[in-house]
């Protein structure tokens, strides 16, 4: 979705801002086999344009984004009022959260890790070992090394962080973990909505919570808040999610 998201922005206008992107996941493809991102250009015209975008490989569509832009004009402004949380300098690191847990999330220790994570909560494995539950989730995220000044790859950092524990307030608000209890988990599709220009080499806060799960589903809903309140962007996320409890 991020790879889209760049691809799409090479081809419009840099006076028009990057508005909103929804990708809808088709198909699971081959790590270890190229990716072609295919644009088409839908609409282009003075104050907006559209673009989309299929990821393929081969005669395989893995993905198939829709990418909006428009030009930026004054308007009425208000947001909702972002949580309170710690400033993230004072919060553990991830890696301190996955100390004792290395058997448990062996998955999270050797994934790689580009964006620098901050919970203001515990996560769930840590939540689960104390047996509690939680119906949100608040991180503070940024890339680890600082980003050249393109607009393009801050949104599209931003795309990419979104992916994270957008879905977990699902599996928290049951009590449930990553690690400890059986689950499947599959983004079925992700919107995200720009509302201010993002700098992602500084931190944000990405605030989740999961409004819905149901008929196997589970809905995660998330904002970006910049260090002053600011909300940036708002996503979306669907994913089948299922639990088979009694197995392991």
């Amino acid at each position: 979705m991020a790879q889209s998201v760049v691809a799409s922005g090479r081809t419009v206008s840099e006076k028009l801002s990057l508005a909103a992107v929804s990708t809808h996941f088709i198909n699971g493809g081959d790590p270890e086999q190229d990716i072609e991102f295919r644009v088409l250009r839908l609409r282009d015209e003075r104050n907006f344009a559209n673009r989309r975008v299929d990821a393929v490989q081969g005669d395989l569509l893995l993905s198939s984004a829709l990418v909006s832009y428009l030009k930026d004009s004054p308007g009425l402004e208000h947001a909702v009022k972002p949580p309170t949380v710690a400033d993230p300098e004072t919060l553990p690191t991830i890696d301190e959260h996955l100390v004792g847990y290395e058997e448990t999330v062996p998955m999270f220790v050797a994934a790689l890790k580009p964006i620098e994570w901050r919970y203001d909560n515990d996560p769930a494995w840590v939540l689960k070992a104390k047996s509690e539950r939680l119906e949100h989730n608040r991180v503070w995220m940024k890339t680890h090394s600082v980003l050249p000044d393109d607009p393009v790859l801050h949104s599209a950092a931003l795309v990419y962080a979104s992916d994270t524990t957008v879905l977990d307030s699902i599996i928290t608000t049951h009590g449930l973990s990553w690690g400890y209890d059986r689950i499947f988990a599959a983004t079925i599709n992700h919107s995200v909505w720009f509302h201010r220009p993002v700098r992602f080499d500084d931190w944000v806060l990405y605030a989740t919570e999961s409004p819905v799960a149901s008929a196997g589903r589970g809905t995660g809903a998330g904002r970006f808040v910049d260090r002053e309140g600011a909300l940036l962007a708002s996503t979306i996320q669907e994913g089948i999610v299922k639990h088979f409890p009694g197995r392991s």
